[in-house]
């Protein structure tokens, strides 16, 4: 049987999104036992170039709601990006959960018969479904949960690559 785009996307969402608050989970501890405030926790980067560790979580789930979005025609909410610790952090997680969870698998299912528009560099873009999904909305989303791991992991929370699959490893 051949993955749908529900399987390939709504479900891929959630299985990491649950993965990144675990994620997250751990780093709050870190920082409580170690009497780090939150607010500086999440907004320590990997490089002063790229974006803090709130943004990289907000990145993310704006990343998975929208590929959800596009792929389903069903709007996604929007959120003010202002996150700054653990908790408003997993209350982000938590809505974009809610969202991707109400939409319809018949409503992403039929991703396969339109095309999927977007502004990349203040251009419009038009994908083929497949396209947009395989080649620009997973690795975009898979970026930056990538990035809130490195983030972390780097300033010495205790991570692994269990972590970063989740349940899948048991």
């Amino acid at each position: 049987m051949p993955l749908s785009f529900y399987q390939a996307s709504a479900q891929v969402f959630v299985h990491a999104l649950g993965n990144l608050s675990a994620i997250l989970e751990k780093g709050a501890l870190y920082a409580e036992s170690r009497k780090i405030d939150p607010v500086v926790m999440c907004g320590l980067r990997l490089t002063a170039d790229m974006l803090p560790l709130s943004r990289q979580v907000s990145t993310a789930c704006d990343s998975a709601k929208l590929a959800v979005s596009r792929l389903s025609g069903v709007e996604a909410p929007k959120h003010a990006d202002e996150e700054k610790d653990f908790v408003e952090l997993q209350s982000r997680i938590a809505k974009t959960l809610d969202y991707i969870r109400s939409v319809p698998e018949a409503s992403v299912e039929a991703a396969a018969g339109r095309k999927v528009s977007l502004k990349l560099g203040g251009e419009p873009r038009e994908f083929e479904p497949e396209a947009y999904l395989t080649l620009f909305a997973l690795p975009n989303f898979y970026f930056h949960v990538t990035t809130t791991y490195a983030i972390l992991r780097a300033n010495g929370v205790e991570l692994s690559k269990r972590d970063y699959l989740g349940a899948i490893l048991g």
